[in-house]
């Protein structure tokens, strides 16, 4: 099992992040507000920009990061930070995550553009998805946590796909 990244380790991530959020305001010319980074992201994704209710962050995978320390430096940071310097260049609508603008910013930032970093993760925790059970009256189904909060909120109904009955939570 893989440890994941040390205090002061999180804290040169941090400065990096900083670092090419200023080297794109020098580039746009251009301040932008700094953006808050966290180190609590598990699964195959070594970071993952968000945006929620007007709330921007990033969020890095200490395993990964741990692994891959210095990859992880060199592209990932500066690939969560072009996400955010788009989002703040024009906005959300319209654009793709990995379209031209972003593309474009990660040229300009002299970092290739890949979309996803091939790594081996052997030892690094992975996330599991958790199952609920549910039931019609010919069989039982599992459906993942996505549907079922949709279920719960009632915004979706799903149907056996063999006696076309609604499916029923089974606890």
């Amino acid at each position: 099992m893989i440890t994941p990244i040390s205090e002061d380790q999180q804290q040169q991530v941090i400065d990096k992040s900083m670092g090419v959020l200023l080297q794109a305001g020098g580039l746009f010319q251009k301040t932008f507000k700094p953006v808050p980074v966290v180190f609590d992201l598990k699964g195959r994704a070594a970071g993952m920009y968000c945006v929620r209710k007007r709330k921007r962050w990033i969020r890095f995978n200490p395993y990964i990061f741990a692994k891959y320390f210095a990859d992880n430096m060199e592209n990932t940071v500066a690939h969560e930070v072009a996400h955010y310097v788009v989002d703040m260049l024009y906005g959300q609508q319209n654009i793709r995550p990995h379209g031209n603008e972003w593309v474009e910013v990660m040229k300009l930032l002299e970092v290739n553009p890949e979309r996803t970093c091939k790594y081996d993760l052997e030892g690094v925790p992975l996330r599991v998805h958790r199952m609920f059970e549910y039931s019609c009256d010919c069989s039982q189904h599992k459906l993942g946590t996505r549907r079922h909060n949709k279920i719960e909120r009632g915004l979706a109904q799903y149907y056996c796909k063999l006696c076309q009955q609604k499916l029923a939570f089974a606890g």
